[in-house]
């Protein structure tokens, strides 16, 4: 339920930033106000506090957010409120953030390795991503973990690319203990 809670109002927002031409600016907007509401938020806690009336709630949106983000934001965040759905508001920005990097062409990687790579090996990953993805850019997240031996695993959405040695191992192993003498 709350997938479907985050896509359709994802969508909506999303439906508004490209008829507004907002995109750039609700995306950033977007981006600062997740971080703040995942850091444990005050606005978050008045949202969740059952004995505050809707009507006090959507007052205090508006006071808090009127002249610090866009008015089409700040509508956006009362019509979630009204609804009563401001539980979600954190996947509902999620969900936005990744449909605007989709759109924009950004991918999003995690790369794990044994040791720390060094900038050169770095921009060779970027570099080879870019090759065989249809990214225009990445955002690459690295890092270390060291019983992965050698080589790394790179995850982009839900593909994996294991290179690693302790997976090459593994599957040795498993082919050796099939092999019968």
């Amino acid at each position: 339920m709350a997938k479907l809670v985050s896509k359709t109002y994802g969508d909506a927002l999303f439906e508004l930033a490209l008829e507004e031409n907002a995109m750039d600016m609700l995306f950033e907007e977007v981006q600062v106000l997740s971080e703040v509401l995942a850091a444990g938020d005050e606005l978050m806690k008045i949202l969740n506090h059952p004995k505050i009336a809707k009507e006090e709630k959507l007052q205090v949106v508006e006071t808090v957010l009127k002249g610090r983000v866009s008015d089409h934001l700040t509508g956006f965040i009362m019509l979630v409120v009204n609804k009563e759905r401001y539980n979600e508001l954190p996947a509902i920005f999620s969900y936005f953030i990744a449909r605007v990097k989709e759109y924009k062409g950004i991918g999003t990687a995690y790369v794990s390795s044994a040791v720390e790579l060094r900038d050169t090996q770095k921009k060779e990953v970027e570099k080879k991503l870019l090759a065989t993805t249809d990214y225009k850019s990445f955002e690459i997240c690295y890092e270390i973990q060291e019983d992965l031996i050698g080589g790394m695993v790179i995850r982009i959405g839900d593909r994996v690319v294991d290179s690693s040695i302790k997976t090459k191992l593994e599957n040795m192993t498993r082919e050796l203990i099939k092999i019968q003498l």
